[in-house]
């Protein structure tokens, strides 16, 4: 599925090349812009129909967990982690009464795991004394949580709770400035900006579909162009591999024919599930 999606979306990613190709062009009016930034929501939406979170989690508590985790290191060992994670500690009742060197020692795998037991026990405990035990529904008291900043609180809202929200992570500011749809570097000007571009309701599955292509083409480095489904839409089309051969080459998770990050996927995920830790 994910190579016949490149196949299928893939007109102008060769020959005349992206949206900035050809001769010097006059400046794109902010209404362009727009219309151009839909479009390519649109074609994304036909290239990952299946776009999902990349953190398995089958409650509110343990999607703000995993976001917690998943701050400097991949979704695949936050997934591989959580599991003996939440066997161990299942409620926030039970997290915040963990004894810090065990929780640490369970979550060394995602790095920075003093600072983020601490983050985890504080936020467990919040959760246990100011909110019953449940997760907040709520932007403003998301934040209040240790460890959770906007982000985070984007997340988990959008994916638990069902309340739009842009997910500002390094993918995504990198893929918007290519595309020209701002030029901001602070998150929040970058979440600011870019939902003004679209309706609300597109929020959290435009998250999600930006996400999935920098993870899988759009790379930071070397950007699979050649294979790119929007190429001819993308200002930067040619800052990576133009060759279609070479850069099929560079495709990642299903689009390679490769396990994706969650060990568990939803049904309509047309790759491979991720091994659990330390199998292979």
């Amino acid at each position: 599925m994910g190579e016949q999606g490149v196949r299928s979306r893939k007109k102008g990613a060769s020959g005349s090349g992206g949206a900035g190709a050809g001769k010097a062009a006059k400046p794109e009016s902010h209404l362009a812009m727009v219309r151009r930034a839909r479009r390519i929501n649109r074609e994304l939406a036909e290239v990952y129909p299946y776009a999902h979170p990349e953190l398995d989690f089958r409650n509110p508590f343990e999607l703000l967990v995993a976001t917690v985790l998943s701050a400097q290191t991949t979704d695949l060992r936050v997934n591989q982690t959580t599991p003996a994670l939440f066997a161990a500690y299942p409620t926030p009742e039970d997290m915040a009464a963990a004894v810090p060197e065990k929780l640490e020692e369970i979550i060394r795998p995602t790095g920075f795991f003093r600072a983020k037991a601490r983050s985890l026990m504080g936020l467990s405990a919040a959760l246990r004394d100011d909110f019953g035990g449940e997760v907040p529904g709520r932007l403003a008291d998301l934040v209040k949580l240790p460890g959770v900043g906007r982000k985070t609180a984007n997340v988990v809202l959008g994916n638990a709770f069902g309340v739009p929200g842009i997910t500002v992570d390094t993918h995504f500011g990198r893929l918007v400035r290519r595309w020209k749809w701002t030029e901001q570097e602070d998150p929040e000007k970058v979440e600011a900006e870019v939902a003004a571009i679209f309706p609300k309701s597109e929020w959290t599955m435009l998250s999600h579909r930006v996400v999935f292509h920098g993870r899988r083409i759009c790379h930071s480095r070397k950007p699979a162009c050649g294979a790119c489904p929007i190429a001819s839409l993308c200002p930067a089309y040619g800052e990576g591999e133009t060759d279609p051969d070479k850069a099929k080459k560079l495709l990642k998770y299903e689009m390679g024919g490769y396990p994706g990050q969650r060990l568990s996927p939803p049904p309509d995920y047309p790759g491979r599930p991720a091994p659990p830790l330390g199998a292979g």
